[in-house]
C-alpha cells in the first residue's frame, strides 16, 4: 500500500508539472520552448528584418535571380493580353482566350477579344436558376442537411470551369468585346455578387416555406420565375442589357475593315467563327494524386446551367497529361489550364519556380509535404485558370518549361504571361482541357467509363477558379 501511495504521489506531481493529460500548454512547456529557441545574433537580425518586411521578399533565392530563359521550342501564336481586373472570372477569360486564338490564327487577324461580360451576364442568371431549382429539389430536406447547407453557403459565385464556358457559349453564343463592353460591376464582382447572393438566400427561404406548405409543380415554378425576373433586373442594372444582334467585321492593323460588316446574333457569330463542339470534342484532365488514376469523376451541382453538364474529368498521371499538352501546342492549339498560381510565384518576373524562395533557410524549418498531402490538408488546390500556349523540350523531348497566357493585364508578369518550370508544373498543376484528337485510345476509353459522383462539398473543389 505504501508503494502504491508513493506511485500516486509521483503521478500527481507529474500532472501538476505537465498537465493532467499533457494536452494544454503549461508554463513548463513554454520555458522549454524558450530555452530551445533562445535567439542568437542571427535570429535577432532575421527578426528585425521580418518586423519591417514581407517574408517573401526576405526569402527570395538570389541564386535563382539569373536571367530568365524566355525561348520555347513550340509556342502557339498569341496577340493581345486580357485583364479580368478585380473579378473572379479567370475561367471565362481563359475559355474565351482559347477560342479567340483559333479565330485569330485561322483568319490572320491583327487581334481579337471576346466580351466576357456578355457570357457572364447569363452565367450569373443561369447559376441563380440552378440554385433556386436545387432549393426546390431539396425542399423536403432539413436546413441541417449537408447538401442544403452547402447550397445556402454557395448560392452564387463568379468562379467557374471550362465546362461552364462550353455550356454558356453553346446556349448563348459569344460576341466581340466591343459589342458589349465591361462595366465597373463586371470588373469588380465581389460586392455586386454578394448582393445577388443575399437576395437568393432570401428567395430560398421563401421557396422552402412554400414546399413545407404543400406547394408543388407550377406554383413553385411560377414563384421561381418571379424571383429570377428580379435577378435579371439587378444584372441589367449592373451589366447592361445583353446584346441580341450586332454588325461586325474584323479590322486590320491600320483599323480598316477587312471585309464588309455583317449582321450577327451571338449564336450565329459563334457558329460562323468558332464552330467547334466544346461540349463534346474536349476532355478535362486532372492530376489529383489523392484519388485513383484512370478513373472519371463528376461533381454534384458543379455546373453553370441547370440543363448543362456537371463538371466531369479524367484523373491521370502527370506524364500522360503532358503528352497531350505537348501534342496540342505542337498543333498550334491553346488549352484551358488551371493551377495553384500563388505558390512560389515571382509575380514581378512572371516565374513559377520551386527555387524562387528559400523559406526553410530563413525560418529554420522544413516544409516536407508532397502534392497529395498538401491537397488532403487543404494547403493546395486549383486557384486560377490560364491559357496554356508554349513548351520548351530538351534533347530527349522531355518538357523543361511551360508558358501560359494570363488575364492579369499586359503589365503583369512576363509581358502578360507566366513561365513555369516543369518541376513547378508537377507540384501545382491540376487541370488541363484538350481536344480529344490529341488523346490516346486508352485515354478516350477511360473517359467513357461511368463517373464516380463526388459531393458538391468535396474539399478539392471549394476553392475552384
Amino acid at each position: 500500500m505504501k508503494k502504491q501511495r508513493q506511485l500516486c504521489t509521483l503521478i500527481a506531481l507529474a500532472a501538476m508539472t505537465f498537465g493532467a493529460n499533457a494536452q494544454e500548454i503549461t508554463p513548463q512547456m513554454l520555458e522549454k520552448f524558450k530555452t530551445e529557441n533562445a535567439m542568437t545574433a542571427s535570429d535577432r537580425a532575421i527578426h528585425n528584418a521580418m518586423a519591417a518586411n514581407d517574408v517573401s521578399k526576405l526569402a527570395v533565392n538570389q541564386a535563382n535571380q539569373t536571367e530568365m530563359d524566355t525561348y520555347f521550342t513550340y509556342s502557339v501564336p498569341s496577340k493581345g493580353i486580357t485583364d479580368q481586373l478585380s473579378s473572379g472570372r479567370c475561367w471565362l477569360f481563359t475559355g474565351l482566350n482559347v477560342m479567340r486564338s483559333k479565330v485569330i490564327n485561322e483568319h490572320n487577324l491583327a487581334g481579337l477579344t471576346f466580351s466576357p461580360i456578355y457570357n457572364f451576364f447569363y452565367d450569373q442568371l443561369e447559376k441563380s436558376n440552378l440554385f433556386l431549382q436545387a432549393i426546390i429539389d431539396t425542399g423536403d430536406k432539413p436546413l441541417e442537411d449537408k447538401t442544403v447547407e452547402w447550397l445556402l453557403q454557395h448560392p452564387l459565385s463568379d468562379g467557374g470551369t471550362f465546362t461552364g464556358v462550353a455550356d454558356l457559349a453553346a446556349k448563348y453564343g459569344i460576341v466581340p468585346a466591343g459589342v458589349m463592353p465591361e462595366t465597373y460591376a463586371s470588373n469588380n464582382t465581389s460586392r455586386f455578387t454578394s448582393l445577388i447572393k443575399r437576395k437568393l438566400r432570401e428567395d430560398a427561404l421563401i421557396l422552402r416555406d412554400k414546399v413545407a406548405a404543400g406547394a408543388k409543380g407550377k406554383e413553385l415554378q411560377a414563384a421561381k420565375t418571379d424571383m429570377l425576373s428580379e435577378i435579371y433586373r439587378i444584372l441589367v442594372l449592373g451589366f447592361g442589357e445583353p446584346v441580341t444582334t450586332f454588325k461586325w467585321a474584323p479590322k486590320d492593323a491600320q483599323g480598316k475593315y477587312m471585309w464588309e460588316p455583317k449582321e450577327y446574333t451571338p449564336q450565329s457569330f459563334y457558329a460562323e467563327f468558332i464552330g467547334e463542339d466544346y461540349q463534346n470534342d474536349y476532355i478535362m484532365l486532372m492530376n489529383d494524386p489523392t484519388r485513383e488514376y484512370w478513373k472519371t469523376y463528376e461533381i454534384q451541382y458543379d455546373r453553370h446551367t441547370y440543363d448543362g453538364h456537371n463538371w466531369l474529368y479524367l484523373n491521370l498521371p502527370l506524364d500522360d497529361i503532358k503528352q497531350m499538352a505537348i501534342a496540342s501546342i505542337k498543333d498550334s492549339t491553346m488549352m484551358y489550364f488551371s493551377c495553384d498560381v500563388g505558390k512560389e510565384l515571382d509575380s514581378k518576373r512572371g516565374l513559377l519556380d520551386l527555387a524562387n524562395y528559400d523559406y526553410e533557410s530563413l525560418l529554420g524549418v522544413e516544409f516536407g509535404m508532397d502534392k497529395a498531402q498538401r491537397i488532403r490538408t487543404f494547403d493546395s488546390g486549383s486557384s486560377h485558370a490560364m491559357t496554356m500556349m508554349a513548351v520548351e523540350l530538351d534533347a530527349e523531348g522531355k518538357p523543361t518549361m511551360w508558358k501560359v497566357e494570363n488575364s492579369w493585364g499586359a503589365a503583369s508578369g512576363h509581358k502578360g504571361h507566366l513561365i513555369m518550370t516543369d518541376e513547378w508544373f508537377n507540384e501545382y498543376m491540376f487541370r488541363l482541357v484538350v481536344n480529344k484528337k490529341y488523346a490516346s485510345d486508352k485515354v478516350l476509353k477511360a473517359a467513357k467509363q461511368k463517373p464516380i459522383l463526388l459531393p458538391c462539398w468535396d474539399p478539392m473543389f471549394l476553392g475552384e477558379e
